[in-house]
């Protein structure tokens, strides 16, 4: 069963879509938040919902996915604190409306990386899989003035007095780093995928992040660029992790 949905962040609303596990469950399913990366110009309104209705209806999971601010049909502008906030607010949805048996975290890109960070934030979640993501924003926190001249270009920011602060906005780009939330982190689980051939995030930066966790499983795919999403290889690994981190809810 699949619904659109929103979720509310800091007093916006996101765009979501929610999949739950067909039939009458025996009991309160695992639940797991998908998180899109940096979209450009061609996909601003990035979303998973094939995706996630694939983990509800072969898994048993509940799956939300849902698009940032700044990104589709969600209200507000893109900043990466609260990008992190958004994270955080998916989570509450899921915990307030399903109540579920555990709560994983999904992201791409730019998403798997926050997604290492919301994990740090919120001992509710009990894994993370980050695929493709920067151990850190430090080539943006270099050029900030560049980013927010493309997130205007790619629509993720629209409103020409964004942002209130400059500083602000800008301090946010060094100050969220997946690298150091990774061992506050551990020991919780974590899945870090990557491609080998990765043209936008350097592989150096997963291998960062498995030494900084310290026990994560660190899989690279071989030949793959940076949209993993589309690669049949990466979401296999994906699922086949989600099914084992079901599996350690039942020891």
């Amino acid at each position: 069963m699949t619904m659109a949905d929103r979720i509310m962040s800091d007093g916006l609303s996101l765009a979501a879509h929610v999949a739950r596990p067909p039939g009458r469950p025996s009991g309160p399913p695992p639940a797991v938040v998908l998180c899109h990366g940096y979209p450009s110009a061609r996909e601003t309104g990035v979303t998973m919902p094939d995706l996630a209705d694939r983990i509800a209806s072969e898994m048993g999971w509940v799956a939300v996915t849902f698009a940032f601010r700044g990104c589709g049909d969600s209200e507000g502008q893109f900043s990466l604190g609260g990008w992190l906030d958004d994270i955080g607010a998916a989570v509450n949805h899921l915990q307030d409306d399903v109540r579920p048996l555990g709560m994983w975290l999904a992201g791409f890109g730019t998403g798997g990386a926050l997604a290492v960070c919301a994990g740090a934030q919120d001992p509710r979640v009990k894994g993370v899989a980050a695929v493709g993501a920067p151990g850190d924003f430090d080539d943006w926190a270099g050029h900030p003035r560049q980013l927010l001249e493309h997130g205007r270009e790619v629509g993720v920011i629209t409103d020409p007095s964004f942002p209130p602060s400059f500083d602000t906005w800008s301090r946010e780009l060094r100050a969220v780093r997946a690298v150091a939330c990774a061992g506050r982190y551990a020991p919780r689980p974590l899945l870090v995928v990557h491609g080998s051939d990765d043209e936008v995030v350097p592989s150096f930066d997963a291998r960062v992040l498995a030494d900084a966790h310290g026990s994560c499983e660190l899989r690279f795919i071989n030949g793959a660029g940076h949209e993993l999403r589309n690669d049949p290889r990466a979401i296999a690994v994906l699922l086949g992790w989600l099914d084992r981190q079901r599996h350690t809810l039942r020891l």
